[in-house]
């Protein structure tokens, strides 16, 4: 009796009847899980925000309401909701996730993870699709007030969309490298610095023809620069695929992911 229920109960064992079974879940059922994690913790942070969502949605209103910046002909809205549009980006894709990963990086969260079965590139996979979804949430709320404010988009929605996607790893990779390799402290800061001046200088607010001519060949060289004037070539001027623009984040983005890959450091 002994004897059948020692066998019985090694034959359950190995068919797998006693639950939990041990191990490791699918490598996409952990991205899925930490993608949620990363964007549950991105909208619980006041300051993220702050960055990503108020500060954008601001922006647009005010300098579409007052002439501040002289845009050019026809209604200020519909020069500045593409620009305002890739300032979303380079908020979530490059400072926000910059900034982000660079505490986790402080505070040996990034160690942490990286000692479960989540592999590497498994995480940073979950916090590209974190960066995604928060920037379809900003498209769309900085979209309807845009509307509200008499916006008339044209152009193609594919090449809207190639545009965010390139922007997107490019940020991401520059924002990756910074948060890899710097003190969370200089991080903070440099990113924040970045983005004050490339707000300035980028292209979205301020039309870059106010710059002198040497000056404004560099500043369209950057990838804000490329993607503020790629959909404004879109949605305002009814252009069917920016060319040069993508060329440019293109460009970015490989040498940006390229660096972040290499030089990222876990701890």
């Amino acid at each position: 009796m002994t004897a059948t229920t020692g066998t019985t109960t090694g034959a359950a064992y190995a068919a797998g009847y006693f639950t939990p079974s041990p191990g490791a879940a699918r490598t996409s059922a952990m991205i899925r899980a930490q993608a949620v994690l990363e964007t549950r913790m991105l909208l619980r942070n006041g300051e993220q925000l702050l960055l990503t969502v108020i500060i954008p949605a601001l922006l647009l209103v005010v300098f579409s309401g007052v002439d501040i910046v002289d845009t050019g002909a026809g209604r200020s809205v519909d020069f500045l909701a593409p620009g305002i549009l890739a300032l979303a980006v380079l908020s979530t894709a490059f400072t926000g996730q910059a900034i982000a990963t660079g505490f986790e990086r402080r505070y040996g969260v990034l160690k942490r993870l990286g000692a479960t079965p989540l592999p590497r590139w498994a995480l940073l996979t979950a916090k590209t699709c974190s960066v995604l979804v928060t920037e379809l949430l900003q498209v769309a709320l900085l979209t309807v007030i845009a509307f509200a404010l008499g916006w008339s988009p044209h152009g193609n929605p594919l090449a809207v969309l190639v545009l965010l996607l390139l922007g997107t790893a490019a940020f991401s990779g520059l924002g990756l490298l910074m948060a890899g390799t710097l003190k969370a402290e200089a991080t903070l800061a440099a990113a924040n610095l970045v983005f004050l001046l490339l707000l300035v200088g980028g292209g979205v607010i301020v039309p870059m023809d106010k710059f002198p001519g040497p000056v404004r060949s560099a500043l369209e060289l950057l990838p804000v620069s490329a993607l503020s004037d790629g959909l404004r070539d879109v949605l305002q001027h009814g252009a069917a695929m920016p060319w040069g623009d993508l060329g440019i984040l293109a460009v970015w983005a490989a040498v940006g992911l390229a660096a972040a890959g290499r030089f990222f450091r876990w701890e």
